[in-house]
């Protein structure tokens, strides 16, 4: 017996085994005493109350959902609008925090002082605070339906959000979206392809050429002639408001601006400092073999600098994911708001819907790290 005691796997096997054991039992206790409160309390406990009648009212809807529908269906309007909120604010600030980042670096000296402002802005003002300026300070300022800002007649801005016509029929534009994504693989495909030639052989294909016609030509034409061949209906002023076509509530745009312009500045000090963490050397070598300053950056420098990038930058992608939760303080239909906002305060199914909730974030935040490892994995340095 004094041998186990003394064996050191033996004894990092026994006080995981007791750690777990008492985790369970903490666990066990929690709901335990939680079952029994509810039960003095008279409150029906279970996930029943899914398939119940939600009466609720969305304002923001990318379902079939109606207030006629199910708590369930409820639930995923919530998580479709999540998912949409976080995946248009994470790209746009990446890209507006790669540009802030870059000009950061800048020689010249306004440009990076406007930046490095710009960044120390954001990383030490609350969140929250810029939800509500987006909110009250620029949606709120902008006219009501009857002074709209008109864009070609068929697209109105007001207090009240984007107002755009929607085609009637969308089967033209599934088929012009299936021809965009073939472009996209495609591109992808010349991008591999262009790469293998030039580390072959030294010759530089132009990848942006083709780059610029399957991202920007091809995407024009299909979803030009995809609109020339739908019906639309075209949004009109009746009474005190527009009538027809698709609302972009002014909540998600307030919520996306905020996410997108607050991330950008913390996503820029982290590409100043995955630039900067790679050698001036490299840079040399690079105008030494003749490539200009913003190939030597996208070639040789970003592609190093990205093997420090990626954690933090996973770090911030998840923060959006969690930050949408903001978008309860401007009344957003998020995943908060419409399930333990509404769908608690109608059921008063409190640890039944927090333990949705938590489960839902906690799966997206797994798979957004899941794939951030996965891309890092992919883009890391080989070295023998």
């Amino acid at each position: 017996m004094t041998r186990y005691f003394y064996d050191k796997r033996m004894r990092e096997i026994f006080w995981q085994a007791a750690l777990l054991v008492g985790l369970a039992g903490t666990i066990i206790l929690i709901v335990r005493n939680a079952s029994q409160n509810m039960v003095n309390a008279g409150m029906a406990s279970g996930f029943d109350f899914l398939w119940r009648t939600s009466g609720i009212d969305v304002s923001f809807v990318l379902t079939n959902y109606t207030p006629d529908a199910n708590i369930l269906a409820l639930l995923w309007v919530g998580v479709a609008n999540t998912l949409v909120i976080t995946f248009v604010a994470a790209i746009a600030a990446t890209l507006l925090g790669f540009v802030i980042g870059i000009a950061r670096l800048s020689p010249n000296k306004l440009l990076a002082g406007l930046a490095g402002a710009y960044i120390e802005f954001v990383r030490n003002i609350p969140l929250l605070f810029f939800v509500l300026f987006w909110y009250f300070g620029v949606i709120a300022a902008l006219p009501g339906p009857r002074q709209s800002i008109g864009f070609f007649a068929v697209a109105f801005l007001n207090n009240r959000g984007l107002t755009i016509p929607v085609p009637t029929d969308g089967t033209a534009f599934r088929i012009a979206a299936l021809v965009v994504l073939a472009g996209f693989i495609a591109q992808a495909a010349i991008a591999v392809w262009a790469k293998r030639r030039r580390d072959a052989t030294g010759l530089i294909f132009p990848v942006w050429a083709s780059g610029l016609a399957l991202f920007l030509a091809l995407p024009a034409l299909a979803f030009g002639i995809a609109a020339a061949l739908s019906s639309w209906d075209v949004p009109a002023l009746r009474g005190f408001n527009y009538r027809g076509g698709f609302v972009l509530v002014p909540e998600f745009v307030a919520l996306f601006a905020a996410l997108a312009t607050y991330t950008a500045g913390f996503i820029a000090e982290i590409v100043r400092g995955g630039i900067q963490s790679v050698v001036k050397g490299q840079w040399e070598a690079a105008y030494a073999l003749g490539l200009r300053p913003n190939r030597a950056l996208s070639l040789i420098v970003v592609p190093q600098a990205m093997r420090v990038m990626i954690p933090p930058l996973t770090s911030q992608y998840l923060n959006v994911l969690k930050n949408s939760s903001f978008g309860a303080a401007i009344a957003f239909p998020e995943l908060v708001s419409v399930f333990v906002g509404s769908a608690l305060t109608n059921t008063g199914q409190a640890i039944e819907i927090i333990a949705i909730t938590l489960a839902i974030y906690l799966a997206l935040g797994l798979a957004v790290s899941g794939f951030m490892n996965w891309y890092n994995a992919r883009t890391r340095l080989v070295t023998r």
